[in-house]
């Protein structure tokens, strides 16, 4: 075991990865010898070369389009969205490409080889333009998987089973919490599975349910109402696509009540998906309505950034709230 950073332990994978077959490559803007604007692939060109960790010009659209030439010709490309903000130039090449390929080839071919890498989430200071979620938008698209880790384990052996998973799959990384978030991670080549939830803390009152970097932020209202004498079960939701209902309903048939919490906006958010899909399985068990704390509906605003950011705080009320109704 060694103490590593969210960051590491993402440098981390993908070392691994890269050593255990000569067909995975690294890229993005920057990713080369500078290491990335947060350094997730720093010492991957000195280790591995030009050839396998290299820069690519600033154009999103190319470099998945390029990710899916490298992935149909039977490598794991791993290509690197600068910020989850700008990977909408790209939507096309992800949703229309990526997502299809497989389907529209009839499992002729396909990019399964494709992992795309992006920080996501507020609470840095970075404006409109370097705070976005935008995991709701892929979420409606079959054909991808969505992870989003919480903490260094978790992203190492998530990010290991992405590359290697048969299927292109997106992978959000909580940039809020790259360096914040430090623990205990084997060194050596593990995997987590994908599309399974994590029970993070059991509970019989009131069941919290977020992901990434949200998770804290359940767990840490989780210890506020319990002094309320109030028994939190937390969950880490940890694939979008696809998510783990059966692990999310079965608890909310225990406790009967449901705060699910994002950073990206109300309207048309994956906590909706969440909502709509617990509703009709667990609808007699509810003891009250299900609850979404969630950012606003506005642009992510650099001056009210406080305001905007879904801490703790809301969380907790929500969970009043929903013990109170």
């Amino acid at each position: 075991m060694a103490k590593m950073n969210l960051l590491q332990a993402i440098n981390n994978a993908l070392d691994i990865a890269m050593a255990s077959s000569d067909k995975v490559y690294s890229f993005g803007e920057d990713t080369g010898a500078f290491g990335g604007v947060f350094r997730a692939t720093s010492g991957l060109t000195e280790k591995y070369g030009r050839h396998r960790n290299f820069n690519t010009p600033l154009v999103e659209q190319g470099i998945i389009g390029f990710a899916n030439g490298l992935a149909s010709q039977g490598s794991y490309a791993v290509a690197e969205i600068q910020f989850g903000d700008y990977i909408f130039p790209a939507f096309d090449q992800i949703v229309n490409e990526a997502a299809k390929f497989r389907y529209r080839s009839g499992n002729e071919f396909n990019v399964g080889g494709l992992t795309i890498r992006t920080p996501y989430g507020g609470g840095i200071a970075g404006g409109h333009y370097h705070s976005q979620s935008p995991e709701a938008y892929f979420a409606h698209t079959p054909g991808l998987k969505i992870v989003m880790p919480r903490n260094p384990y978790m992203a190492k052996g998530l990010l290991l089973s992405a590359i290697f998973d048969p299927n292109p799959v997106l992978f959000m990384e909580p940039k809020r919490v790259y360096r914040a978030s430090v623990g205990e991670v084997p060194e050596e080549d593990y995997r987590l599975e994908l599309g399974k939830a994590d029970v993070v803390k059991e509970g019989k009152d009131i069941t919290l349910l977020a992901w990434g970097a949200q998770v804290e932020m359940a767990e840490k209202a989780a210890e506020m109402a319990a002094q309320d004498g109030i028994d939190c079960e937390v969950i880490d939701l940890v694939s979008l696509l696809p998510w783990d209902v059966d692990t999310v309903a079965a608890s909310v048939r225990k406790t009967g009540r449901l705060v699910i919490t994002q950073e990206a906006p109300l309207t048309g958010g994956f906590a909706s998906e969440v909502a709509a899909t617990i509703q009709d399985q667990c609808f007699l068990y509810l003891e009250s309505p299900i609850a979404r704390v969630c950012g606003l509906d506005t642009p992510y605003p650099l001056s009210h950034e406080k305001e905007y950011f879904v801490d703790h705080l809301k969380v907790y009320e929500a969970i009043k709230a929903s013990m109170t109704y």
